[in-house]
Parts: C-alpha cells; structure tokens; sequence
C-alpha cells in the first residue's frame, strides 16, 4: 500500500508540472499576439503554405503591317523609325511598299499573301527569328491583297489572322529614259540625262528616287532643263576612269498632281581617258589635250561673221561616218541665198543648233586664217579623220573668241555654260 500510494504521488506532481508547462507557453503566445497582432501569427502561417501558381505565359500576337520591318521592329503596330504602319483597307498603299507581319510572344508558322487579280502567292522573305516576315516582290498598281497569318504562342496555341490591303490606282503613269544609252564607255563632259514621259509637279520627290553615285565620289547636283528632263553633274567634268550609277526607283513614287513611276530604271556610265579640245576662233587653231596634256593642234574655220558658232562649252552628242546637211532644216531652203544641201563626212555633233566638228575640204583655203562656217569647226579631211578617230560621246569641244552668244544650256548638252554656283542656285546638290 505504502508503495502504491508512493507512485500515485509522483504521477500527480508530473501532470503538475506538464500543465504549468503549458500554461507559460499559453501565455507567452498571448503576448505575443497582442504585441504583434493577428499579422504576424499569419506571416508566421503563410511561410509555411505552398508558393502561389507562376501567371500564365501571354498568347502570340501577330500585326499586319505596311512597310519595312527588321528582326528588331516586331513589337504589335509598332512604327519605330517611321517603317511600319498598320494595314488600313481603306487606305490604298504604293506597290513599292512591302506588306509585313510581325508576331509578339510567338513564332510565325505559316503567311501567305495573295494576289486576288492572279490568284498567286507573292514571294516573301521570312526573319531568321521567326517573329516577322515580309514581301520581297513588288506589287501592283490598282491591286487588292489578301494576307493570311498564323502563329504559335506558348504552349502550343495557335493564333490566325486575315486582312486586306489595296495598291494605288494613278490616273497617270510617267515612264524614264536615259541619254547615252548602251555606250561602253563615255566622256569626262557626259552629263547623267533622266527623261521623264510626263511633266513632273513634284521635283524634289522626284530628285529623292533618282540616286546617283559616283566612284571615285564627287559631289554634283540636279538641274530641270524642263519639266520632264533632268540633268545631273560634278563641279567640274568627270575624272577619267569614273563610273557612274544611276539608279531611278520610280516604280511606286508620287511625282505630284496624280502622276507616279511607272517602273524602275538603271543605268552604269564608264568615263573613259579626258578628251577636251579647245577651238580658238582668234587664232582659228584647235589645240587638243589628252588627260590634260596638249596632243595636238590643228587650223580649223569656225562660224563666219553673219553665222557665228556659239561660245563656251561643248559636248558631242552624236557621230556619224556621213549625212546630208540642209539649210532647208534652219529655214534657209532652196532658191533663198545660202541654201545648200550636201553630204558631210566625218561628223560629230555638240549642239543641237547644227553644229557639228566635221570635215570641210571646201574650206581648207581658209581653215586658220578666217571663219567662214555656217556655225560648224570645219576640219581638213586629214585632221577630221585624227578627230573623228579619237573623240567620241561624251567628250568636249570648247569654243573661244567666237563672235557668237553662250550655247543655251537647255540644247542638248549646254551643262558647263554654267558656273558651279549657278548650276547650284537652281538645282539640288547630292
């Protein structure tokens, strides 16, 4: 019994103690909560729950688009730079503007651009990247366009989207020319000719689809001879061995008042070695340089008193082994004084007004001593042949002490009549 009751003591003094226990950390979360409040105790909970859900990744969006679009420039609708702009069907584009897509938070699978006059395809380049792709062809005037796009966005979703888009229709086209064309190689004086088809309102719009460079470089300018030719130049002429590009991307350009390129055109001009002869109507002598060096010096007979050869600077425009010159063509027709019509030998044009340094055997008498030429650098057989063999397009004929005025600098090659700062003062440099 003694023992028993022993052992009852010593459970009741534990339970004791594990109640006291319990009732100090009882108390210390009490004050611990009414110093901290409720916030805490549930901090204290929240660390110990499950972090929350990552949000969903964002679906593909895709942009169709006007314009050039780089790998960089693929934000939905973006316009960095001025190269995009949202496709408007109410808006009628230029043919020369690329249709784009881009896609944002994707990859482009599938775009197909179509042309609803042909029914084909219209060929397109796609970025490396996969977020943007656009045509590589040109397109067409008074065109409609489909374009059908399709991405893939995170985990797999597929995002499409259609649109249309519609060319200019002009009321006119204006087709380009060149002068000088399919010559291998040409003179230092050869100035770059563009020839419009139709009158030109917007110059200057005109002017920036026009690129011309030079290599070696030299800075030149335009001059307007009319409203449908335009004239291109250096300073001074071109350095022998230049080449000259020429590049009009008209096709899709607004040349002002409803008219617009018809097509792209290029050109590559060769300068061959410097050809400048220097016709002195005081000495009536022709001293030639090659490259700047005198070559040669021959008698000539420019234009007589009564029909005086035009001052200044000249350009052959035109040879020919032979034709038939006739007063009848300035007026002077058969039965008037002064008419003739004979054939000519050995002929290079520098002007559009009948001038022409050719062989005048008829002449020879006076060739060096006095000017009896209807306008012409009239040349022995002989000399014409050495001329004739050795200047070509492009070359230059400059006049002296001729009792005539300055070449016009509208007939045909009249370009060096002016000065530089004239030449500038009504065109625009490049």
């Amino acid at each position: 019994m003694t023992n028993r009751a022993g052992a009852q003591q010593r459970i009741h003094l534990a339970t004791s103690i594990a109640l006291g226990v319990a009732a100090v950390l009882l108390a210390v979360a009490g004050l611990t909560t009414a110093a901290a409040g409720p916030a805490a105790v549930n901090r204290s909970l929240a660390a110990k729950a499950a972090p929350a859900p990552p949000p969903p990744p964002p679906a593909a969006v895709l942009s169709l688009l006007t314009g050039s679009i780089t790998p960089a420039n693929t934000a939905p609708g973006q316009t960095a730079h001025g190269q995009t702009a949202p496709i408007n069907p109410a808006t009628p584009i230029s043919p020369s503007t690329p249709i784009s897509v881009s896609v944002a938070h994707g990859t482009l699978r599938g775009v197909t651009v179509t042309d609803t006059k042909t029914g084909q395809p219209v060929p397109g380049t796609l970025a490396p990247d996969a977020t943007s792709w656009q045509t590589s062809a040109p397109l067409s005037y008074a065109d409609t366009y489909q374009i059908a796009a399709s991405a893939l966005g995170a985990q797999g979703r597929l995002v499409q989207q259609t649109g249309t888009v519609a060319t200019l229709h002009p009321a006119v086209l204006s087709a380009v020319s060149f002068r000088a064309v399919g010559m291998d190689t040409v003179g230092v004086g050869q100035p770059v000719v563009v020839q419009f088809s139709k009158p030109v309102a917007d110059r200057a719009a005109a002017e920036r689809a026009v690129r011309v460079v030079s290599t070696p470089a030299q800075p030149g300018a335009w001059y307007w001879m009319s409203n449908t030719e335009a004239h291109y130049r250096p300073a001074s002429y071109w350095q022998p061995g230049s080449t000259i590009q020429v590049d009009a991307d008209l096709f899709g350009a607004d040349l002002g008042k409803g008219t617009f390129g018809q097509a792209n055109r290029a050109q590559t001009l060769h300068v061959h070695d410097s050809w400048v002869a220097k016709a002195d109507g005081r000495t009536e002598t022709m001293q030639i340089f090659h490259n700047g060096a005198l070559l040669n010096t021959m008698p000539i007979s420019l234009g007589s008193p009564s029909h005086p050869s035009h001052n200044g600077p000249h350009v052959i425009s035109d040879k020919k082994n032979s034709i038939i010159m006739d007063s009848c063509s300035y007026g002077v027709c058969q039965g008037d004084a002064g008419y003739y019509k004979e054939k000519v030998d050995l002929d290079l044009r520098i002007s559009n007004d009948g001038e022409f340094v050719h062989s005048a055997p008829w002449s020879v008498g006076q060739q060096g001593a006095r000017n009896v030429s209807h306008g012409c650098v009239n040349l022995s057989p002989a000399n014409a042949r050495w001329f004739f063999d050795h200047f070509n397009i492009g070359d230059v004929v400059e006049i002296a002490n001729s009792a005539g005025p300055p070449l016009p600098v509208w007939d045909t090659y009249g370009d060096w009549e002016l000065s530089w700062p004239q030449w500038q003062a009504a065109g625009t440099s490049s």
